[in-house]
């Protein structure tokens, strides 16, 4: 994937967000931004008790996070803070960000990658961005 310098970069799981902005011309280069402030205690999109016909805790707090990096991602879209997104987000989280995302961020969505990349090196994920 070509990459815009001052694309920024969100890497997701249940629990962990690590956010970047492409530095490269073109060729993905990431640089470690501080991890924005979030909002705690948000639903997932189950937003139910636990029960034997509901998500566990465990399933519902990362749901619930998930929720919370859209709401940041959401307001960073709408204020104008970004040009362009990439999204690198294990599976699971994939699809409950999914469920959260406005339409302008959705308009400033160039990217999403279905993978658990949290532990990995910039370098790293700056590799798997370019395979894309």
């Amino acid at each position: 994937m070509i990459l815009e310098k001052g694309a920024l970069v969100a890497v997701v799981d249940g629990e962990k967000l690590l956010m970047f902005t492409n530095v490269g011309d073109h060729a993905p280069h990431l640089s470690p931004l501080a991890t924005p402030h979030m909002e705690e205690g948000r639903a997932g999109s189950g937003g139910h008790s636990s029960s034997s016909g509901n998500p566990d805790n465990d399933t519902q707090a990362e749901d619930g996070f998930a929720a919370g990096v859209a709401a940041m991602l959401n307001k960073r879209a709408l204020a104008g803070e970004m040009t362009y997104l990439v999204v690198v987000a294990a599976p699971k989280t994939l699809g409950e960000l999914r469920k959260h995302w406005h339409k302008q961020l959705e308009a400033k969505l160039v990217g999403e990658i279905a993978k658990d990349m949290t532990g990995q090196s910039a370098e790293e994920i700056a590799a798997a961005i370019a395979k894309v």
